[in-house]
């Protein structure tokens, strides 16, 4: 066999590991040792798992991982969740629809403290989804809701995933971050239209709720500033360039924990499981990453992205065209794989691809708008049927709802996320204003 040829099985093998629910840092460790092996031989093998682990885990810009995931589980122990959703309720509840757009904008603003899509999806949907079902909202809406509100935590800043995509293609992290505001606010008021439309399609599934005085809303929302102000902090902090994004991460994970035990009544034990889930949750990232970074190494190797990236050039074809069936390679995948495994999975094949059109932008340019392509074609493939993973887990938090109903609930946000794709393929410009990369 050729160096080719044994790269591209490397592919084949992760991806049939992968369906025999191999864990994905194993099956990716796997392929990649096996691979390197192949081409390069044993020694060098180990000499390159030596080197590789503490090169990729000497760089001080990976401890915004655990930092941000920190973050996200402050805002989940000491209930954070529960006073967004209020507050977006409090305001929109009464309007036909409103509890569904109430949930929406609680997953904006929890995503911006959690930066999980999962996350995000599960525990909204202990507040929210009672909520809309006791005010005779259908399965459908609800369902389909929160599993496309879940979505946006991991498109509204700080976003996990982001961060690896910096961290592996080597751009700035702050950038990004920046990069996903407006795709971010573009989804939000997506959502909501598709649940305004839906709503005067179907009224006796989303009646309106009482109204609250303004009162009652000024006092339900005086819980949600706190939320904004570390939001403006961290993400305008790392915009106006006051700290880094780590100091970002680290500043809004003690600001987070403090609202948490303020607001939420976070005690000593929920402090502890805080603690204890993030060390887990970090341990297994890094453990993606470096079956990532082998598996990469040894594609290398084998050549498959350079010589893909030439096949590509040479051919007679649109860049966008290129792009847009990339893309659509990673809706088929996001809906049979794990969203960080696919991403770390795909770049070492697709960077070289991209970096090889003409796409009329520098580098740097062309490397964050296609993260945040990614980013949503990631999270599309999260709720699209019948494989979403984020459909799943709302279903499983919703057994009386059967699984139909939530396919039905979740087809007009998939339309709006593919309207949104298209229209940040066909306008960068859309992703790049506010960041100001040349």
């Amino acid at each position: 066999m050729t160096s080719y040829d044994i790269g591209v099985a490397m592919f084949v093998g992760v991806v049939l590991l992968l369906a025999l629910r191999v864990p994905v840092a194993l099956a990716m460790l796997l392929a990649g040792g096996i691979g390197y092996a192949a081409i390069a031989g044993a020694e060098p093998l180990l000499n390159s798992l030596k080197t590789l682990t503490f090169s990729r885990f000497s760089s001080y810009t990976l401890s915004i991982i655990p930092l941000f995931l920190l973050m996200g589980e402050f805002a989940t122990k000491g209930g954070l969740n529960r006073s967004l959703f209020q507050a977006a309720r409090a305001w929109l509840g009464h309007r036909r629809g409103g509890l569904a757009m109430a949930t929406i904008g609680g997953c904006a603003a929890f995503g911006a403290l959690c930066g999980s899509s999962l996350a995000t999806a599960a525990t909204m949907s202990q507040v929210a989804g009672p909520e809309m079902r006791r005010h005779g909202y259908s399965g459908a809406l609800a369902t389909g809701t929160l599993a496309a509100g879940g979505t946006l935590g991991i498109l509204i800043p700080p976003s996990v995933i982001l961060v690896i995509y910096a961290i592996y293609t080597e751009q700035s992290i702050g950038y990004l971050f920046i990069a996903a505001i407006v795709p971010g606010a573009l989804a939000v008021a997506g959502y909501m239209a598709v649940i305004w439309v839906y709503a005067r399609i179907w009224p006796g599934e989303a009646p309106a709720a009482e109204r609250f005085a303004l009162v009652r809303r000024l006092r339900d929302s005086r819980d949600m500033w706190p939320t904004a102000i570390i939001f403006a902090v961290v993400v305008g902090g790392i915009y106006g360039g006051w700290f880094s994004p780590t100091e970002a991460s680290a500043i809004g994970a003690f600001c987070v924990g403090l609202l948490a035990v303020i607001l939420g009544g976070m005690r000593w034990q929920g402090f502890c499981e805080a603690i204890l889930r993030t060390a887990l949750n970090t341990a297994f990232i890094f453990l993606i990453l470096l079956g990532a970074e082998l598996f990469s190494a040894a594609l290398a190797l084998s050549r498959v992205p350079s010589e893909l990236s030439a096949q590509v050039a040479a051919l007679d074809a649109p860049p966008l065209l290129i792009v847009a069936i990339i893309l659509a390679i990673y809706l088929a995948l996001g809906c049979v794989l794990e969203s960080l495994a696919m991403v770390l999975l795909t770049l070492p094949v697709f960077i070289p691809v991209v970096l090889s059109l003409d796409l009329g932008m520098s580098d740097p340019q062309a490397m964050i708008w296609f993260g945040i392509l990614v980013l949503i074609s990631v999270e599309v493939g999260m709720i699209s049927p019948p494989f979403g993973l984020n459909l799943f887990v709302i279903n499983n938090m919703a057994r009386d709802v059967p699984m139909g109903q939530t396919y039905k609930g979740v087809l007009g946000f998939c339309v709006s996320d593919a309207a949104r794709l298209v229209l940040l393929v066909a306008f960068p410009g859309l992703c790049l204003w506010l960041t100001g990369v040349t």
